[in-house]
């Protein structure tokens, strides 16, 4: 247990954005009288911090600019609730895969100057097992970048986490982008780019044929985007029973992000939130999957790897064509094996919620072969 309880924070994750970002995120948003005292705070942190962004952008400029990737990334994809974690926790476990890590997500401009400062104080105040199902949390675990990119463009669609009330206009341009402006996009692929070579550059720098593993859900809305970027990136697409997606998510949502907010919505309107934007991103994904090549893309129940997690994780490899199983193997197993025992969260759908899902998202349910209850 760190020092600070995550329902405690006194401060929003905005304060390792930098501070263009942070000016242009906030400019005109409504924050709540009783959330005043966290956005000072917030804002101040963040203000004497980025005095410090300069040196990590000159660094970056000097080393990594003109770098290439050796390979294009492995993605994971799928609504959040899907599982997306335990798989990615389960792949970085290869000594060959890079990520990004939760240190970095919170301090993105922090990494290649002043990490050994930052870091440890973030060690020493962090939760260690994230509130929502008890996974394991530390700054230097595998996390999903998204948090990243919300400190470093205004085109992230967890932007929502401070600002609820506008979370339906953040998914049709940051979640499947398809009100997004040309500028938007292309402000995305120059700091998706960057997040990704100084994730590398961080987590396996000194590692031959590295490659970087992506886990991250809102990508699941912009697929044709990152072949554009990324022609032989491989994808890994999870789908999960929706009932306990949705009692999952309207948990995660309502509970996770309420130390975030900088104002609030009600749960029902939060509720129809979750439910319009999953069919979005279910349609935004099902469209675009056509633009990955042949061979790249593997589809995958979560219930299945429940079952049997080491028996998937070698069709992956097998699958994508990703070299190296025989080595990743005994890293991979040892992981699992020590995540047996481990107790999730068991949900009852009581008829309201059956019925929300039944009537919002009864074609995928269909689709997957899931029962309606």
């Amino acid at each position: 247990m760190g020092l600070i309880e995550f329902s405690k924070l006194p401060v929003n994750t905005l304060v390792g954005a930098d501070w263009k970002t942070f000016k242009t995120v906030t400019k005109g948003q409504h924050i709540a009288p009783e959330k005043r005292t966290k956005f000072m705070l917030t804002k101040m942190i963040c203000r004497l911090l980025s005095i410090f962004t300069p040196i990590q952008e000159r660094r970056y400029q000097r080393i990594l600019a003109n770098t290439q990737l050796e390979h294009d990334p492995v993605f994971i994809l799928g609504h959040w609730r899907s599982g997306t974690t335990f798989v990615h926790n389960i792949l970085a476990q290869d000594p060959r895969f890079g990520y990004t890590t939760t240190y970095q997500t919170v301090f993105p401009h922090y990494i290649l100057a002043l990490q050994g400062l930052f870091k440890p104080v973030m060690g020493w105040l962090m939760p260690s097992h994230r509130p929502t199902d008890n996974m394991e949390l530390a700054p230097d675990l595998p996390q999903e970048e998204e948090f990243a990119l919300q400190n470093t463009c205004p085109t992230s669609y967890y932007l929502f986490w401070f600002f609820p009330e506008r979370m339906q206009e953040y998914c049709d341009r940051f979640l499947t982008m398809k009100d997004a402006t040309p500028e938007e996009v292309k402000d995305f692929k120059e700091k998706f780019e960057k997040l990704v070579k100084i994730s590398m550059w961080n987590s396996r720098r000194y590692v031959k044929d590295a490659q970087y593993l992506s886990k991250n859900p809102p990508h699941t809305g912009k697929v044709k985007t990152l072949v554009e970027m990324y022609p032989n990136a491989k994808f890994i697409y999870l789908m999960r029973n929706p009932y306990t997606v949705f009692e999952s998510s309207r948990s995660f949502f309502t509970n996770t992000i309420t130390p975030l907010e900088l104002h609030s919505i009600p749960l029902d309107q939060m509720e129809r939130n979750i439910l319009r934007n999953y069919m979005e991103l279910y349609k935004a994904y099902q469209e675009q999957k056509k633009y990955i090549p042949e061979g790249n893309l593997i589809e995958v129940r979560f219930e299945d790897i429940e079952k049997d997690a080491m028996g998937l994780a070698e069709r992956l490899y097998k699958e994508l064509s990703l070299p190296g199983w025989e080595t990743a193997k005994p890293y991979i197993e040892k992981y699992i094996e020590g995540k047996k025992g481990y107790k999730k969260n068991q949900y009852q759908y009581d008829p309201r919620t059956v019925q929300l899902v039944n009537d919002a998202w009864g074609t995928v349910l269909d689709e997957w072969g899931y029962e309606r209850l």
